[in-house]
């Protein structure tokens, strides 16, 4: 890998979380406010405990909290909370047991008490209490995943399985108020389908959720089936939400990282939505069109990509599109593919995301490794560490989906 190519994708990465972390967009977001009666803080998703302790710094403490994040992200005890971890991004038992603890812990809340409620990416599979046996919801969440549906389908099937999406933990908080802060992970921030709305109504319909199951032709039991015609609720009159971050952020900070680094970028789209491959392929065109520029520049994408599952190797989203792109910049000079998740997790790996530039084709040869063999094996993670190609951040704290972009110099 070039190094200064290398050094400066470090920058870009690092200066783009560094932007999007929650701290400061949670004390604004509760800055001013008083809450009456008994406050109590519940927090899901990938930033849960990154968003919780500010919270509770910002407030002075709270009558009572619980936290659901993923495996390895509780980073350190929070005064008056529970802290759990459970399974993501497939729920699993601590997933449910984690969830029940917060729905004991609303239960006879009055009209004068506040739920404050912490809710970021990742939360449909951490904050889940399902209708349906728990082991059946991993195979549909697992079946989701492998067909390459996207997050909005995917959440409009959960929501209906689930006793606490789609609106329903807001009803289960009732009659305390629910002040929600949202770390938008979803293109457009939908409020209804960040981690699948638990405190927002819900505006799928049982139809759409019915067109989905039909179109990825998943294997249901009757129960399963007659859950998705019961329709969620559709108005909360004791929520108030408010985002807190989101996607056209991170592409903000990365492309002033770029600025920085003396690239002069351009903003593909915010709402990258398409398959990893198709993404990588794309930006190596990109790179393969602007080759020679006469001033250093960085093209950027932000969204969310998804994987069609075809093997059981080891990846996730952000490196299988810089693996994709190494073919299609081969031999390029002062080029390169990267992509990273701000949440510093892709898929079920250590590493935030990978790169690529025109050298990296031809070291996975030299190792033996085929590109269109690990891609067909879904196993980026490995190729990509046999050439030092991936991005490690370690969890974050935060997660506003992904930046994928080219590097021309």
């Amino acid at each position: 890998m070039n190094e200064e190519l290398r050094h400066d994708i470090d920058y870009i990465v690092s200066r783009s979380i560094r932007a999007v972390l929650p701290d400061e967009a949670v004390r604004r977001a509760l800055a001013g406010r008083t809450f009456t009666g008994r406050v109590v803080l519940a927090a899901a998703g990938k930033a849960a405990w990154q968003m919780a302790r500010t919270a509770v710094e910002t407030l002075g403490g709270v009558d009572a909290g619980a936290v659901v994040t993923k495996y390895g992200h509780v980073m350190g005890p929070i005064p008056g909370v529970d802290c759990y971890e459970a399974g993501h991004p497939v729920p699993d038992g601590n997933s449910f047991a984690a969830t029940e603890k917060v729905l004991e812990m609303v239960r006879g809340l009055r009209e004068e008490d506040t739920v404050i409620f912490l809710l970021s990416g990742g939360g449909s599979a951490l904050f889940e209490k399902p209708l349906i046996p728990g082991g059946e919801l991993e195979d549909i969440t697992a079946q989701l995943l492998a067909s390459g549906a996207d997050i909005v389908e995917m959440n409009t099937v959960r929501k209906r399985l689930s006793a606490v999406k789609g609106g329903r933990f807001a009803q289960a908080c009732a009659p305390a108020r629910v002040f929600s802060v949202v770390l938008s992970d979803i293109l457009g921030d939908p409020l209804d389908m960040i981690a699948s709305g638990p405190a927002y109504p819900d505006s799928s319909t049982c139809a759409q959720a019915r067109a989905v199951a039909e179109k990825y032709a998943l294997r249901l039991t009757a129960e399963a089936s007659a859950l998705l015609d019961r329709e969620t609720p559709k108005v909360l009159d004791n929520v108030e939400t408010v985002v807190t971050g989101s996607v056209r952020q991170l592409c903000a900070a990365a492309a002033e990282a770029c600025r920085e680094r003396g690239y002069e970028p351009v903003v593909l789209t915010d709402r990258l939505c398409c398959q990893a491959r198709e993404a990588g392929s794309f930006l190596a065109s990109i790179a393969r069109t602007h080759q020679g520029p006469d001033r250093p520049l960085a093209f950027l994408a932000g969204g969310e990509t998804v994987v069609r599952l075809t093997g059981r190797g080891k990846g996730g989203r952000n490196q299988e599109l810089a693996l994709a792109a190494a073919e299609g910049i081969r031999g390029l000079e002062g080029t390169a593919v990267f992509s990273f998740g701000s949440d510093g997790t892709d898929g079920p790996t250590d590493a935030a995301g990978g790169m690529a530039d025109g050298s990296t084709a031809a070291a996975l040869e030299a190792q033996g490794l085929d590109i269109h063999r690990v891609l067909g094996d879904n196993d980026a993670y490995h190729a990509l560490k046999a050439v030092d190609g991936l991005i490690v951040t370690g969890a974050t704290g935060t997660n506003v989906n992904d930046v994928a972009a080219v590097l021309l110099r």
